[in-house]
């Protein structure tokens, strides 16, 4: 790749925009203030910085983390008592050390945010420089050898000399030569500033200059760290959720950057959208769970206050009608997709068995069997990281396949966390059957090898647009039924 000069967005940039983040961010910002204010919120957010802090550096190759280690390290706060012996390839104390510099950092972004501070190629520099304050050295290749040699870290400044990779197809990857660094971050922050007053989209914003800053590469090493930092900073400033990427987004990172090389961002912005619906989705799940777990009066009343002020506006009643009425439209689409993908399934095998038995059977929200598949329901929303809520609002639809070992595949539309203010998700998964149990759908042991078909749930709410939201949901459903059909290919 040649080094060219950072362009600006296109003009089509609202093209490139999420559908699906603006009803999500509509219902956030409706239970934000009652939810920032608690302590299982805040809580939260720590475990979020932590998990940010661990992964980036894994990302980057600073040092190697077991996921098991890893989830402790989250859940327990950044302590080396918590890394065995031999669980890392660098010294234990220096992956501590750069882990709490990169967890520092991300707490310098909300206070940079609270400090209402504009960007500057200055406060770039101040990153860089936090973010590499225990990092005393960096790779280099000698070109007129090829050998790679340790060197001393500028920190806190521009690079001095080419740092150019060479990609393992024997490529190099050329970046913005050193005389031209402090210009083209000049024009860096000058954009972005112009697209501030643009009212850019966050997720568009948080990409393009994430992409633009690491084209230009204007630090010797960390330029990936930095360059997440900044993606994070866009949308702290929106009062949405730090930028979370983890190494199992590593591959589709990389991946989406080669794009934004060749001239499409779309990679980059769905992979930023992606992370913000997870962080919106889990905080929202938190909400009753405030409620339940902390019982204190402040927040109680706090709460009641909140309630009462929406009601002024638009009763929540109101919002959960159009919510469900919106989850009655959706049933009626799978329950027609999952009934013509049956029939299909028939016909193609058909002449090779006889007693192939394919079907799907519905219950919707009045059905008086809406209350059956929960284990599998629950199951699947715990690998999915939210509380699913039956009691409030229940349909479903599955195809069932009696194939050698029975599989089913169950769509699940529900309410979002523990308390119905008109954010409903549609969950599926596949599992295998065991037909000795039949009659009992809600029994475990009679179900195997539960796996969600989807990364996430589909989420929609009382804030979605119907064209949309059925568009939407058309392209989620059609990637559940491949995944799905992949699940039982995989039985036979």
């Amino acid at each position: 790749m040649h080094w060219q000069p950072i362009d600006d967005l296109p003009q089509d940039w609202q093209n490139l925009a999420s559908s699906e983040l603006p009803p999500l961010v509509t219902v956030w910002n409706e239970q934000a203030e009652r939810l920032r204010n608690s302590g299982a919120f805040k809580i939260f957010m720590e475990k979020m910085r932590r998990e940010i802090a661990i992964e980036t550096g894994i990302i980057e190759r600073l040092y190697t983390i077991p996921q098991g280690i890893t989830r402790l390290l989250i859940e327990q706060g950044i302590n080396e008592a918590l890394i065995p012996h031999g669980a890392t390839d660098r010294p234990i104390k220096q992956v501590i050390a750069l882990i709490k510099d990169q967890e520092m950092a991300i707490e310098g972004l909300f206070d940079f945010v609270g400090g209402q501070r504009s960007l500057t190629p200055f406060y770039v520099k101040e990153l860089h420089q936090l973010l590499t304050r225990n990092q005393t050295s960096t790779e280099a290749l000698v070109p007129s050898t090829g050998e790679i040699i340790s060197v001393p870290l500028i920190q806190g400044d521009w690079k001095k000399q080419p740092n150019n990779p060479l990609r393992a197809d024997g490529s190099i990857d050329e970046y913005c030569p050193p005389e031209q660094v402090a210009s083209e971050m000049d024009n860096l922050v000058q954009w972005h500033h112009q697209h501030q007053e643009n009212c850019v989209a966050p997720e568009v914003e948080a990409a393009w200059l994430h992409h633009r800053f690491t084209q230009i590469h204007p630090f010797q090493d960390g330029n990936g760290r930095v360059a997440r930092c900044l993606g994070s900073l866009v949308f702290i400033q929106a009062r949405w959720f730090p930028l979370v990427l983890t190494r199992d987004d590593r591959l589709a990172y990389i991946t989406s950057l080669e794009q934004a090389d060749q001239g499409d961002l779309s990679g980059l912005i769905n992979l930023f959208a992606k992370s913000q619906k997870q962080s919106f989705i889990r905080s929202l799940g938190l909400s009753e769970q405030i409620l339940s777990e902390t019982r204190q009066t402040r927040t109680i009343l706090a709460s009641i206050s909140d309630k009462l002020k929406q009601r002024q506006t638009e009763s929540i009643q109101e919002r959960c009608q159009k919510a469900e009425r919106f989850a009655e439209v959706l049933f009626e689409i799978a329950s027609n997709r999952l009934q013509v993908l049956s029939e299909e399934i028939k016909l193609s095998v058909q002449n090779l068995l006889e007693d192939a038995q394919v079907f799907t059977v519905a219950a919707s929200a009045r059905d008086e069997r809406s209350y059956y598949h929960r284990y599998q329901i629950v199951e699947t929303a715990k690998q999915q990281g939210y509380f699913a809520n039956l009691g409030s609002y229940h349909s479903w639809v599955q195809l069932v396949i009696k194939i050698e070992a029975p599989t089913v595949i169950l769509l699940s539309f529900h309410v979002l966390g523990r308390e119905h203010l008109g954010l409903l998700v549609c969950s599926v998964c596949a599992y295998h059957r065991d037909d000795t149990e039949e009659g009992y759908p809600n029994i475990s042991r009679s179900i195997s090898d539960i796996q969600p078909l989807t990364e996430s749930p589909f989420q929609f709410s009382y804030a979605d647009e119907k064209e949309n939201l059925v568009k939407r949901f058309h392209e989620w459903l059609e990637e559940a039924i491949i995944t799905g059909l992949e699940y039982w290919n995989r039985s036979l």
